[in-house]
């Protein structure tokens, strides 16, 4: 099946050898989001994970925008977080993003480090129609 990447520049460019997402199909697989800011290149939040959480949410709705699609779009999220003591304040902010009948399927995962040394990255597949 052929694809098709997908780019906004509303996100952070790619820090590597990766596309921010990939449309095959209907189906759209974003690539893990950190908090870095589009316009400046640089990590939003100082090391606060809500800022960093919100940055990254914002990043994730960037992309799938691109796509032509939205969080309501998304049907699973994997959180990686540096710090599971962490998970209330980013479950509750996470949560702020999706509306209640749209929450996707999800895992949260402690990581011993993430890129550039941030607090959480999030990932994501959405399916259009």
């Amino acid at each position: 099946m052929a694809h098709t990447i997908v780019f906004s520049s509303q996100a952070p460019a790619p820090i590597g050898p990766y596309s921010q997402a990939i449309q095959a199909g209907n189906t759209v697989y974003v690539s893990g989001q950190i908090a870095l800011d589009s316009t400046t290149g640089q990590l939003v939040g100082g090391g606060d994970v809500a800022a960093e959480t919100h940055q990254v949410m914002r990043n994730l709705q960037a992309v799938l925008a691109a796509a032509g699609l939205t969080l309501r779009h998304v049907v699973k999220c994997s959180i990686f977080v540096k710090d599971l003591g962490n998970f209330g304040l980013i479950n509750d902010i996470y949560g702020s993003y999706f509306e209640a009948d749209y929450a996707p399927a999800r895992e949260t995962v402690e990581v011993s480090r993430l890129p550039k040394d941030v607090q959480v990255e999030i990932s994501c597949i959405a399916v259009g129609s």
